[in-house]
């Protein structure tokens, strides 16, 4: 495998790169559709047009818009934390913080994720050790 000068291949670094991609589009993502759901709960209102005098029941549709919004919020968050592993990898600092960060861009469940967990993994041994 090619280095960069230093002895260290490019495995770490495509792990880190690929992690940062993946949580930067979970961000974007789940952000999106947290505020997305968040916006629409109050606005959300069906109009039934051959039931004009029908009010139904609206109280589980904002249940289900609050559960879209928490699971946006979590998307988000795993989308942080895969760009701060993506970083670490980067850096080569800490092996377990860019492992959990690889592991929350896998969750979303997409090939880059998989792959960033994977990079990360094989190139253990270019981490800086601790003393």
């Amino acid at each position: 495998m090619a280095s960069d000068g230093n002895g260290r291949g490019g495995l770490l670094s495509a792990g880190g790169i690929l992690s940062i991609i993946v949580g930067a589009f979970e961000i974007i993502g789940g952000g999106g559709v947290a505020a997305l759901a968040w916006l629409s709960m109050p606005l959300w209102r069906p109009s039934f047009p051959f039931f004009s005098g029908f009010e139904g029941d609206f109280g589980t549709i904002s249940a289900h818009l609050t559960i879209v919004t928490i699971a946006g919020i979590v998307i988000a968050v795993l989308g942080i934390i895969a760009i701060v592993g993506g970083i670490s990898a980067i850096r080569r600092r800490s092996f377990g913080l860019s492992l959990a960060g690889a592991i929350c861009a896998l969750l979303p469940f997409n090939i880059l994720g998989l792959l960033a967990v994977i990079f990360v993994s094989l190139a253990k041994g270019e981490f800086e050790t601790e003393e």
